[in-house]
Parts: structure tokens; C-alpha cells; sequence
């Protein structure tokens, strides 16, 4: 599967600002140093940022990718960013959440394209089967498309009662009509408890794997409604968004605003904004604790000589 350069209006966003503070005791171990997990080489020759850009490379042209990093990291990611345009880099004066880090990158595609569809994707996740993830990404574009006002999220077929996940409710469509692919959402449930995941899996839940795609209206839409304080904030810096002045005016909003997340403070409070497109056949795996990785490698019958085994 190639780029569909024959859609202008699309674009990527990759999530690489977080400081991978939970996977820190394997990655120093394996670095020699305190880079978070996504400039590390986990998975692989290349590092988990390299992967997530090489497996959007299927999906969207290089310069319609915007990658969104913190400066704090500027040590680790410097060397790999030279060949990008400015308008492909966005970053952030601190790490303040995934709330934060998505309107920040609202901003600046509302500024490029605002009639833009846009796929947010994490840095640190783990697809066995790319072709297959660049298959039902096709198919979010395509709902997004059809569904100006909903965002779509992707959703994972459970293997256990995670109770560090997202879990989606799937409903039943019973007001406008919706593509084939995709179901109304019932319900968000953040980070259940142990008895409830269990529940939420047998009722056929699915994980959220925090990739998602939708118009930049409806993201927006969805933000302002959820967080109006934080999009009136992010708001008041518009006209400095690819100006000389955008990287002072972000360093001062930046000192004002709280940590937040997007799961928690946007996606579970507007179910009703939401649709979900059910992923199987991915192979996926959130990376963000050592059990996790150790368990990705076990299937694939990779060895380390890291020295650690995940804790029991």
C-alpha cells in the first residue's frame, strides 16, 4: 500500500513528547542513559519513533506529518529531525500532557489546512502486521470523511482485563446512518478496575489504542466543549502560529496551563462525539511497561542481552 497523495486534505500528527517514565528502568538499561522509550531501539534497528514514521509513511506523505516533541528531549532527537521543514516539527517548551500536545498541533494544522483530516498517532506502539494497520487506517480516513462532526477512534480487540488501558463501549447506530466499518460509542471507561474490565471484555469492549482520526473541526469541536478554559488559552496564541513569535508565546502558555489527558478530561466525558472502528488482526501492543515489551519479543522468539527480565 502506497500514500494516497490523490487526498490533500490528510495529514499525520505523531505523539513523541512523553518521557517514557514508566519504561525508564529498561531503557536506561538498554541506552546507557535517560532518552524516553520512543528515541530508544526497543523493537528493532530503528527506534520506536523511526517505526511509528516509517508505518505512517503508508498512509501520509512526509510533508503533511507533523511529529510533536518537547524540548527537554532536544538532546536525543536533534540528529534525526535535520532533514525535516520547520512546518514538519512542532516543540513543545514542556511535556503537559496529551491534551496539550493535541491542541498544540490543532493550532498549527488549523493555521496549514483547516480543512484538514487528521490521524494522531502515538510513538511507542508495536503493530505486528503493518499492511493490516495501514488497511483499517484507510477505512478511518474514510468514516472521518463521511463523518465531519465525529471523531474515530481505533479500536483493539481485547486479549485480557487490562487495567491500564482506555476501554470503548460499542453501541448501536439508531440515529444517522454510519459506514459499515465503524459503531457509535456508548461509552468511554478510563482505566477501569480489575472486576470491571473483566465486565467491560465479556460485553465486547474494546481498547483504545489512543490512535484516532477526524476532521480538525471536530477535534476542536470536542476539546473546547470538554476543556473550554484550555482551548480559549491555546486560542489566544492563533496569530502567532508560524510566526517568529510562536515559540515565545507557546513558552508562556505553556507555563499556565495544568498536565492533561486527553483519554481521561476529553474522550470520556463526549461519548456522543465519538465512533469507534474495531482493528483485528493488528498485533498491537501499547510498549509503555517492560512486561509489555518482553512479552511483544517472547512472541516474536527475539532474544536480548539486556540483562532483565520483566518484573513477575
Amino acid at each position: 500500500m502506497h500514500q494516497n497523495d490523490s487526498m490533500p486534505h490528510r495529514w499525520g500528527v505523531i505523539l513523541a513528547g512523553g518521557d517514557g517514565t514508566r519504561l525508564l528502568p529498561l531503557t536506561r538499561r538498554i541506552t546507557g542513559d535517560d532518552r524516553p522509550k520512543q528515541f530508544c531501539s526497543v523493537m528493532g534497528r530503528e527506534t520506536l519513533l523511526e517505526q511509528t514514521q516509517l508505518r505512517i509513511s503508508l498512509l501520509v506523505p512526509k510533508q503533511r506529518t507533523l511529529l510533536v516533541m518537547t524540548r527537554a528531549h532536544e538532546a536525543f532527537y536533534a540528529a534525526d529531525v535535520e532533514a525535516l521543514l520547520p512546518s514538519e516539527m512542532l516543540i513543545q517548551p514542556q511535556n503537559k500532557g496529551t491534551a496539550p500536545a493535541i491542541l498544540c498541533s490543532l493550532l498549527r494544522l488549523h493555521e496549514m489546512d483547516p480543512a484538514g483530516i487528521v490521524a494522531f498517532f502515538p510513538s511507542d506502539h508495536h503493530f505486528s502486521d503493518d499492511e493490516a494497520f495501514a488497511g483499517h487506517l484507510e477505512s478511518a480516513y474514510a468514516a472521518a470523511a463521511a463523518l465531519p462532526e465525529r471523531v474515530i477512534l481505533l479500536g483493539i480487540p481485547p486479549d485480557g482485563p487490562e487495567t491500564e488501558y482506555g476501554w470503548i463501549e460499542p453501541g448501536i447506530s439508531t440515529g444517522m446512518p454510519m459506514p459499515s466499518c465503524v459503531s457509535p460509542v456508548t461509552r468511554f471507561w478510563e482505566k477501569p478496575e480489575r472486576g470491571l474490565a473483566t465486565s467491560l471484555m465479556e460485553q465486547g469492549c474494546l481498547w483504545n489504542s489512543f490512535i484516532m482520526v477526524g476532521h480538525i473541526g471536530a477535534f476542536r469541536s470536542i476539546v473546547q466543549h470538554a476543556l473550554p478554559a484550555m482551548f480559549e488559552a491555546f486560542k489566544s496564541v492563533q496569530p502567532s502560529v508560524l510566526t517568529a513569535s510562536e515559540g515565545m508565546e507557546l513558552n508562556r502558555l505553556y507555563t499556565r496551563i495544568p498536565a492533561t489527558c486527553f483519554s481521561r478530561d476529553v474522550l470520556s466525558v463526549q461519548p456522543d462525539a465519538l465512533a469507534v472502528l474495531c482493528a483485528e488482526g493488528l498485533g498491537w501492543s501499547d510498549l509503555g511497561e517492560p512486561g509489555r515489551v518482553f512479552s511483544v519479543l517472547e512472541r516474536k522468539g527475539v532474544a536480548t542481552d539486556w540483562g532483565m527480565k520483566p518484573a513477575a
